[in-house]
């Protein structure tokens, strides 16, 4: 940080605080001594999902949570464990540093943590997200999975 007073290039911050959306930084300038304060926002980018039609929406984590309690209605799967998900989704997908995800990459991600999770709330959320368009492909997603499961076991 740039002293005010002399304009050298290097300070040491003496104490920081925080405040609403600001950190305010006391600082004391290496070369002449001088103190100063700089506050620091922090930036919060929303994400945004776009959507299959093509629209662009906030994405809300309220929503997310809604549609896999759905699938784990009268399942063995904690809310807790439905929060932890759902904050590791938003964890991965911020991490990417990407302003805009599509609808189909977050259900994806959805039906990874629901595999590992539950395999009867994994394939009531695939029957939804996926949109099977004959029964024979609904047979043959539940196969695949019976198979991985045997694979496991063995």
């Amino acid at each position: 940080m740039r002293c005010p007073d002399c304009g050298y290039e290097d300070s040491r911050v003496i104490d920081s605080r925080p405040t609403d959306n600001k950190i305010r930084r006391r600082r004391e300038c290496l070369s002449c001594k001088g103190r100063f304060t700089t506050y620091e926002i922090v930036e919060n980018i929303p994400l945004m999902v776009i959507k299959n039609n093509g629209t662009i929406q906030p994405f809300d984590r309220q929503k997310l949570v809604d549609r896999l309690l759905r699938a784990t209605i009268k399942r063995p799967v904690k809310l807790e464990e439905l929060e932890n998900m759902v904050e590791n989704i938003v964890t991965e997908l911020k991490n990417k540093f990407q302003r805009e995800v599509t609808s189909e990459k977050i259900g994806e991600l959805v039906l990874r943590k629901l595999k590992d999770a539950d395999h009867v709330a994994y394939i009531r959320f695939a029957s939804v997200y996926r949109d099977f368009g004959d029964v024979e492909s609904f047979i043959n997603f539940i196969a695949e999975l019976s198979d991985e499961k045997t694979e496991t076991t063995e």
